[in-house]
This record gives structure tokens, C-alpha cells and sequence, in this order.
């Protein structure tokens, strides 16, 4: 099984907190779509002929297209690779992107899950960020995604936020449980360099993400969401049973994917590869037949530190009959006495397969992996 990511490197705005790859400029739009599809062709051997069973469209915001590019995308893949019948295709949105004839153009075009980035409800919290939506519009999204035929949908928020505060982030978890969403994203508030507040935080005029704050709301979030019936199945993800993300679960399993588009990653078991962030050369190059992208061949020892930083993360864990198969890894052997204080510290639970982390070591996770990865 594997999966392939979309990048549509284009916003109607730059959010204040975003480093990913976008242009606000939509003038090459057309010229995007045919070189997503173009490298598609170039690369449909990549994969090597296995079982896709995830699409992603990432942004950059992919509810910008309409349904004849989406069409043409999709029709693409289709042709060129081998494509599971019940393939999970998932559509990243923005609130104020959607309509209920937007809805039925997605789901004309082939797309079964939406990702709607809905982040707050507080109208304060939705201008200082200087996201496209307001409230109202992330409520009548939700509202016409329930009534459409793309019925699993998942709906993220934004914690750690300076000028928020605790009860604040509850009314929005609980607005936003109100709408039954199969699967919801939590994320804790980052501030990048060369974004808004990375600038921001360089002049003096915002503070660093209080850690404190982002562990109380992070306990905040997981209590509210488990009593409502989600799962905790990852750091940042909760879901509803049987809702996990196919995207999100083949990242941490590891598992091939392809990805298109500038910016956009691939990984094939052996190797990583990057796309240019570069819209005009990505495009160039690709009309001429050139895949613009830089490659990493993965060590043992960077797989091994790859599984161990994305297992970590998942309710699952570190699983050491893989370490052993995989790659002759005896994890116990090499890494005793940092599980065993960690449990005297309560952040992990050892069980017949290997460790997981609890609550309290979840807010530690990808400093807790820094621990066990080996340096050569």
C-alpha cells in the first residue's frame, strides 16, 4: 500500500503563523495543474506498481481548484497508477472556499474526505492569526458538509495561542464537537522564522508560545475530546472510531509515498526526495521533461530514527518486533536505561511489543525520540 500528496502551492492570503510553500499570486494556476499532471506521468513508476490507497491535496489551499482541474488530476492518477477501489482522497479546505455547489463539484471530482481548516471560532483569535475566514463562515462550512455527500470530514484547531486562554479554546473545542466531525486536528501553535510572527517574535512584539499554557490546553484538549468519544490515535489527532486518516497512518507506518508538486516530498523505502519550493522553475522544468528535486539516501540508522520519531507519536508505539525485522535492531538492548526512566517519570508504559508513551510523555514526544536516535 501506498499513497500520493498533492502540493497546490497557492492562497488567497499569507496566515501569520504558515512556513509552507504558497504563492498568493494565482496567475500560473493552469500552468500548475498541467505540470502536477505532467509529473505525475513522469514519475508513475516511483511506486513501483503498488496498491494507492490515500490521496492528499495539501497547501497551500487545494479548495481553490475547480472541479475541471481537480477532474484532470484525478483522471491522471487513475491512468497512470494503481489506484485501490476504496481509496481515501482527501481534500484540504478553507471555511470561506466552501459552498454546497463547491461541495458537490469535489465530490463530482472524486473527493471522499474534506480537511477543513477551521483553527478558531473567536473572531479576535481568526484576525490576529489573519485567517481568510470568520466564525460564521467556518460555521456554515461545517454545517453544509454534514448535508453533503462527503459526509467524513475532519476539522482542525489551533492551541497555544498568546492572546487566547484556556476557556476560550474550550468554547471552541466544544462549538466545534457540536458538529461531529469523524476526525479532529489539534495542533499546537508554532512560530516560524520567515513567517509574520517569526518577525514579530525577532522585533520584541510577540512572545515565545508559553509551554505552560500549551500543556494545560494540550490536557484540556485530549479530556474534552475522549469524553466525547474520540480516539487519541496520535499526538495531534483524534477521531471517532474507525476514522483514522489513511494519510496520516501511512506516514507513521512508514510507508512509500509520492509526492507532487512544489515543495512537495516522496519516500520510497530506500531514499527521500524533494521537490524545488519554487513555483515558476518547478513549472519550467517540468515542461521540460526535468524533475526539479534534490534526493537523501536514508542510512539504516536514518530509518531506524525515523520509525522510532513517528511510532513514538501514535497511541501504537514503538513496536520492536519491526526494529527487529526491518533492520536487526534489538531496541531494548540498545536503549534499556532511558525506557527505564522514563517509566520512573510515568511518560511510557512497556507492554509485550515494545513502549508507548502516556499522556504526560506525549508532550514531550519529539524530544523523547531525540533520546533514542542514533548518531553516527
Amino acid at each position: 500500500m501506498s499513497g500520493i500528496y498533492i502540493h497546490i502551492p497557492f492562497c488567497k492570503q499569507a496566515c501569520h503563523y504558515c512556513d509552507f510553500h504558497f504563492s498568493t499570486n494565482m496567475r500560473l494556476k493552469d500552468e500548475m495543474v498541467n505540470a502536477i499532471c505532467k509529473e505525475l506521468r513522469l514519475r508513475k513508476d516511483y511506486l513501483q506498481s503498488e496498491i494507492i490507497e490515500s490521496i492528499y491535496f495539501g497547501g497551500g489551499t487545494p479548495s481553490l481548484l475547480n472541479e475541471a482541474e481537480l477532474t484532470k488530476i484525478m483522471i491522471t492518477i487513475s491512468e497512470h497508477f494503481n489506484l485501490s477501489d476504496h481509496a481515501e482522497t482527501t481534500l484540504e479546505a478553507n471555511p470561506d472556499d466552501i459552498t454546497p455547489l463547491k461541495l458537490k463539484a469535489f465530490y463530482n471530482a472524486g473527493i471522499n474526505r474534506l480537511s477543513v481548516g477551521v483553527q478558531s471560532f473567536d473572531p479576535h483569535i481568526l484576525k490576529w492569526m489573519n485567517r481568510a475566514h470568520d466564525a460564521q463562515e467556518a460555521m456554515n462550512c461545517l454545517n453544509w458538509i454534514k448535508e453533503s455527500d462527503i459526509s467524513n470530514y475532519s476539522a482542525d484547531l489551533i492551541y497555544g495561542i498568546p492572546t487566547g486562554s484556556n476557556q476560550q479554546l474550550l468554547n471552541d473545542i466544544k462549538q466545534l464537537i457540536a458538529f461531529e466531525p469523524n476526525h479532529i486536528s489539534a495542533y499546537c501553535l508554532t512560530i516560524e522564522p520567515k513567517t509574520v510572527f517569526g518577525h514579530k517574535l525577532e522585533k520584541g512584539t510577540l512572545k515565545e508560545v508559553d509551554e505552560e499554557l500549551a500543556a494545560n490546553q494540550f490536557l484540556i484538549i485530549d479530556e474534552t475530546l475522549s469524553k466525547a468519544g474520540y480516539r487519541h490515535y496520535e499526538v495531534s489527532n483524534y477521531c471517532l472510531p474507525g476514522y483514522e486518516s489513511f494519510h496520516n497512518n501511512n506516514y507513521w507506518r512508514g510507508v512509500k509515498y509520492l509526492g507532487i508538486g512544489p515543495g512537495a516530498h516522496s519516500f520510497n523505502g530506500s531514499n527521500r526526495q524533494f521537490n524545488i519550493s519554487n513555483n515558476p522553475k518547478y513549472i519550467q522544468s517540468i515542461q521540460q521533461g526535468r524533475l526539479p528535486l534534490q534526493e537523501d539516501l536514508l542510512t539504516k540508522n536514518d530509518r531506524i530514527n525515523e520509525y522510532l520519531m513517528t511510532s513514538l507519536r501514535t497511541a501504537e508505539g514503538i513496536d520492536t518486533n519491526i526494529l527487529l525485522s526491518r533492520f536487526n535492531y534489538n531496541f531494548f538492548g540498545e536503549n534499556n536505561s532511558i525506557i527505564e526512566s522514563w517509566e520512573a517519570e510515568k511518560l511510557c508504559l512497556r507492554n509485550e511489543n515494545g513502549i508507548t508513551l502516556t499522556l504526560k510523555g506525549m508532550l514531550l514526544a519529539d524530544k523523547l525520540a531525540a533520546d533514542l536516535f542514533i548518531v553516527d
